[in-house]
C-alpha cells in the first residue's frame, strides 16, 4: 500500500474491493440513483483498478475514509478513444466533505500516478445531474469530447478528456 500526505488529507492505494473502496463506491451508487434513478451500472472488473493496469485511491481524514477515485487504461475501442488513454472512475466526496478541495487533491493525484504509468491522456464520463464535477473537470483543464462508453447515446451524459 502506498501512501502520500496532502495537505490534511491522507491518500492511499487501496483496492477496489477495499472495505473502504467499497464504502465510498456505494455512497456514489447512492448518490447516483438520487441523482438520475439509477445507479451507475458501467461495467467494471476490480483487476482493472490494480498496477500496472489502473489505481484506486482512498483520501482520508482523521483517518476516516472520504473521498475515492481512480482510473484504468482504456484501450482505444472507440473512436474518441487513443492508445495511452486512462480512464477517471469512481470520483467521489463524502457530502460532508465536500467544498474543501479534496476532489481537486484527488484528481491531481490521480493524474499524476496515471502519466507516471504511461498514460498520456485521463478520459472521463460524467452527467449533466453533476454540475459540480463538471465545474471541477473545466476548471482543472477538461475539455468535452465526444461521447463514449456505456452512456455514450444518452443525453445526459458528458464526456471530457484531458493531456497528461
Amino acid at each position: 500500500m502506498t501512501a502520500r500526505k496532502l495537505g490534511d488529507v491522507h491518500i492511499e492505494v487501496v483496492g477496489y474491493e477495499h472495505p473502504d473502496s467499497q464504502l465510498l463506491i456505494e455512497a456514489l451508487q447512492q448518490d447516483h440513483l438520487e441523482r438520475y434513478g439509477e445507479r451507475d451500472v458501467t461495467p467494471v472488473d476490480p483487476a482493472q483498478f490494480r498496477e500496472p493496469h489502473g489505481r484506486f485511491l482512498v483520501g482520508y481524514l482523521d483517518g476516516e475514509p472520504v473521498a475515492s477515485g481512480c482510473w484504468r487504461v482504456r484501450p482505444a475501442d472507440e473512436p474518441v478513444l487513443r492508445d495511452g488513454d486512462a480512464e477517471l472512475k469512481r470520483m467521489f466526496v463524502a457530502p460532508g466533505h465536500r467544498g474543501k478541495g479534496l476532489a481537486r487533491r484527488m484528481l491531481a493525484e490521480l493524474e499524476r500516478s496515471a502519466a507516471l504509468a504511461g498514460r498520456k491522456r485521463m478520459v472521463l464520463e460524467t452527467g449533466a445531474e453533476q454540475p459540480e464535477a463538471i465545474g471541477l473537470y473545466e476548471a482543472c483543464g477538461y475539455a468535452r469530447i465526444e461521447n463514449f462508453g456505456t452512456y455514450r447515446e444518452h443525453a445526459a451524459s458528458r464526456c471530457f478528456a484531458k493531456e497528461l
